[in-house]
């Protein structure tokens, strides 16, 4: 990075080649519009390279600081746009499946995603990095800029808000804490 800060622009662009991909799942779960989400990668892209002189390696590990940049991005367009469409592909299904059993399965599967989407924006940020990315408790507070306590309450009330929102009432005595 010390390179990039430098002007070095063949630098930068192998820090592109090794963490873009990364970033571009990462922002694909946090907006599931593909185009918005490059274009919000690229942003963050942008800023790191931009702010380069300003990374300090004593104070955080690059990723962390080039993922934090991102999710705080993902995390200001989410709050600017309220609805966003359903991911190409999302609606999918196994052609060997019944109608009933593909009708059941689509409807779970867009419940499923309007209730990830009505979640706050850092509990959905915090979702993502650790149950999609598998990043642990730890390494997701680095990413959000907060500790890792702080990320786990996030996790906690992510969960209970999902709990709630989609397990039917007659299905919740059933699976009760398990759930």
């Amino acid at each position: 990075m010390s390179w990039s800060a430098d002007g070095d622009r063949r630098a930068f662009d192998e820090i592109v080649t090794r963490h873009g991909p990364f970033a571009l799942r990462v922002a694909a779960r946090l907006i599931p519009d593909p185009k918005v989400a490059e274009d919000v990668v690229q942003e963050a892209m942008l800023r790191a390279w931009s702010q380069a002189g300003r990374f300090d390696p004593q104070r955080a590990r690059l990723t962390t600081w080039l993922y934090r940049i991102l999710v705080n991005l993902c995390i200001d367009h989410r709050r600017r746009r309220r609805f966003e469409p359903l991911p190409e592909g999302f609606d999918a299904v196994d052609p060997a499946a019944g109608i009933d059993e593909v009708m059941e399965s689509d409807e779970r599967v867009r419940a499923f995603a309007k209730v990830v989407k009505s979640l706050p924006a850092r509990q959905r940020a915090a979702i993502t990095l650790v149950y999609d990315e598998g990043m642990s408790g730890a390494e997701a507070a680095r990413v959000l800029g907060m500790s890792a306590k702080a990320v786990e309450r996030l996790l906690s009330r992510a969960r209970a808000y999902l709990r709630e929102h989609l397990v039917p009432e007659h299905d919740a005595d059933h699976y009760g804490k398990e759930f």
